[in-house]
């Protein structure tokens, strides 16, 4: 027999054979390199969020409000959303609607967005704070977006958003973390809203099935200082197509 085979137990190939098992080990790796960059492309961006270690713990003053989730109101118009250590919330005395308070911890940025996890005592009563600006009814809109927890979605972890964060979204919320509403498209010049029920409460349960996913949801927006609250109806919501 004349034609070159391969011998698995021989020490080297024959010599026919060695070009064009080479180009296609090239070929191979070519291939393989070229499928992990497709697949890079088709994956969401993490985002830009971050958990501010470094910068220490953060004593902050502002006004409180505390539906449908505890939020504080800085003298200079910003807005720092609250949560606890780990996948909890903060606790807020509802007598605390609308007056002074300070509150200390880490801080979570994801572009204009700020949150904080709040250490022990949580949220302190102090008096001679600015009175905080009243709410301005922006109507009820149809909004499309992805319904996030506020933790991981500023920083806490990354991806915080879509269906492969869903379960761990879902633990946040259910322990109290401000969910947001991510919109697809501005409105009023922002693409971020504080997420909560028609009555101005936390967010209804039956929304925790849509967490993750692209969907649309009906409901009233409020502007309190620099935030926009969506305060929407469960029944309203819908799948959404992909932008």
């Amino acid at each position: 027999m004349s034609a070159p085979f391969f011998i698995g137990w021989a020490n080297h190939l024959p010599a026919p054979l060695r070009a064009p098992l080479f180009g296609f080990a090239l070929l191979l790796l070519a291939g393989a390199a070229a499928l992990g960059t497709l697949l890079s492309a088709l994956t969401d961006d993490p985002g830009g969020g971050e958990f501010l270690f470094a910068e220490g713990a953060k004593t902050l003053q502002g006004v409180v409000t505390t539906r449908p989730y505890p939020v504080l109101h800085l003298p200079d118009g910003r807005f720092v959303l609250l949560s606890g250590v780990g996948k909890t919330g903060v606790e807020a005395d509802p007598a605390l609607e609308g007056r002074g308070a300070t509150a200390t911890g880490v801080m979570l940025r994801r572009g204009e967005v700020e949150q904080m996890q709040v250490e022990p005592p949580g949220l302190v009563a102090r008096d001679g704070a600015a009175p905080l600006p009243a709410a301005e009814p922006l109507g009820r809109w149809r909004i499309a977006g992805e319904i996030c927890d506020g933790k991981c979605w500023n920083g806490a972890m990354r991806p915080g958003v879509g269906v492969s964060h869903r379960a761990c979204a879902n633990l946040c919320l259910i322990g109290g973390v401000p969910p947001l509403f991510v919109a697809q498209r501005p409105l009023a010049g922002q693409s971020i809203l504080l997420l909560g029920g028609a009555e101005g409460g936390p967010l209804p349960p039956p929304l925790l099935d849509w967490v993750g996913l692209r969907v649309t949801l009906e409901g009233a927006v409020e502007r309190r200082g620099g935030l926009l609250v969506f305060l929407a109806d469960p029944a309203s919501v819908r799948h959404a197509a992909a932008p």
